[in-house]
């Protein structure tokens, strides 16, 4: 068993004055590292799309990820989607990236754009195979997988942004592929760089999509394991052991709470080292404690946390502030989103008075409502999550 993984992250907009999206990606998980990604793009837009590219992903993902053949798959969605009246077609592309164990993907394509495929962040021509089934000319590809092998999937929005506009004929899918090889080295998340390449379209429509557009993008990448040390145990016997448990993973470790970290200085023996250095109004100053590789507040900043989390799961708008700033959500934040693929929390029962004020929100009162929305939020960007209570 290799040690890789997958990063997969993609963004939508809708075309212009609808509110449903005509493209759908379902992601469906074999196991623990296999994984079926369908990008549908329904015919035309609105309801009707939306309608068709849901049916077709929908389909497509449950009966491969049960096994069923690809080709009882294309003839179950062209038994099974309803036929437009105006077109007298029932009509949905789709793209299949199938992920087997981590060490192969199969790649199947019907009329979406060509999938584009970076490898040690250059394009990459792989080999594909032309099919014929019911009437449909299909390609499928198989590759093993590397190390930072980037797969870009996308609907045909994304060539088409900004025809008779900033382009004659459309952003080419050579120029798309030349942009995100101009990215893709700096080290973004699956999510980051679907953000960028669906924004870059959005800017060439000029903020007036005349098409749905959507990205999906596949990083190939080693596990990077990170604990989190959050609140102290209930039973104060259990310090040492939830100590020595915490210290003895490998990764980075965080340090979440003043309390917490108090019992960490003394479990090493090195100082607690606080800043008054405010980065932010809003989230508490970080601290330093040696051979922790992030001290920071507990509750408010887990909050703040959670705030980017569910953000980046949707719109991703606050990249920008968590992506660069040096505050202590923001640098969970990167460390949680970006570095890690196997997270394991290690949190403490004990109750903290300070907590207990009825005048603070709801979500203040209860520590472990955090932890657990939080790990679903991390569980959503395909992390490894295992929570340990104490």
């Amino acid at each position: 068993m290799n040690n890789l993984c997958a990063d997969i992250g993609w963004k939508s907009i809708n075309h212009e004055g609808e509110q449903l999206c005509g493209d759908h990606v379902d992601i469906v998980e074999q196991g623990e590292d296999s994984t079926v990604i369908v990008l549908a793009d329904g015919l035309g837009s609105g309801v009707k799309a939306s309608i068709l590219s849901t049916l077709t992903s929908k389909i497509i993902s449950t009966l491969m990820s049960e096994g069923i053949s690809l080709e009882e798959c294309v003839s179950a969605i062209a038994a099974t989607l309803p036929i437009c009246s105006v077109r007298g077609v029932a009509y949905s592309t789709f793209t299949i990236i199938h992920l087997i164990n981590n060490i192969s993907a199969e790649i199947i394509q019907y009329d979406n754009p060509p999938v584009i495929m970076l490898r040690d962040f250059t394009r990459y021509d792989y080999p594909k195979q032309e099919l014929n089934i019911d009437g449909k000319k299909i390609y499928k590809s198989v590759i093993q997988l590397r190390e930072n092998d980037i797969f870009i999937a996308m609907s045909d929005g994304c060539p088409h942004a900004g025809i008779g506009t900033a382009f004659n004929f459309g952003w080419k899918v050579d120029e798309i592929a030349d942009f995100m090889q101009s990215v893709a080295p700096v080290g973004y998340t699956a999510k980051t760089l679907s953000t960028m390449l669906v924004d870059e379209c959005n800017k060439l429509y000029g903020a007036h999509p005349g098409d749905d557009a959507t990205a999906c993008v596949v990083r190939v990448r080693k596990r990077c394991p990170v604990n989190i040390l959050f609140g102290p145990p209930r039973n104060r016997d259990d310090c040492n052991r939830m100590m020595s448990l915490f210290f003895s993973k490998e990764g980075k470790h965080i340090v979440c709470g003043g309390t917490t970290s108090s019992i960490v200085s003394k479990y090493l023996g090195k100082p607690v080292r606080a800043s008054l250095k405010y980065e932010r109004s809003d989230v508490p100053p970080i601290a330093e404690i040696e051979g922790v590789d992030l001290v920071t507040e507990g509750v408010i900043t887990i909050n703040k946390v959670i705030e980017y989390a569910k953000d980046a799961l949707g719109s991703n708008e606050l990249y920008e502030i968590w992506g660069y700033k040096r505050d202590g959500a923001s640098l969970i934040c990167r460390m949680l989103f970006e570095e890690a693929t196997d997270i394991n929390f290690y949190v403490g029962r004990a109750v903290n008075p300070a907590h207990q004020n009825p005048d603070l929100p709801i979500n203040f009162n209860i520590k472990m409502n955090l932890v657990e929305e939080l790990s679903a939020c991390l569980k959503k960007m395909g992390k490894r999550i295992k929570v340990s209570y104490f």
